[in-house]
């Protein structure tokens, strides 16, 4: 695997522990795909740092548990805007 993206996969991956972001956040912020972030967190940081991809699985993990939360208070804003 090549530098710059080792570290960008560990950039990332401090990111997204230290702001509990999710993938498309992290994605935006660094200038790269969703499919590239998740790819970089599912596949190259185990080989990296097994511990902090330990790390942003749990905040992943918590993401997608609450997005059909987040997904409902969208919805919510936007149609309380349109009245």
């Amino acid at each position: 695997m090549k530098d710059y993206i080792e570290q960008r996969v560990i950039a990332i991956a401090n990111y997204i522990v230290e702001n509990d972001a999710t993938v498309r956040c992290a994605a935006r912020v660094f200038g790269v795909s969703k499919s590239t972030v998740h790819k970089d967190c599912a596949e190259r940081l185990p080989e990296l740092n097994a511990g902090l991809a330990s790390q942003v699985r749990k905040v992943l993990d918590m993401n997608k548990s609450e997005r059909h939360i987040r997904g409902g208070l969208a919805t919510k804003e936007k149609y309380a805007h349109k009245n």
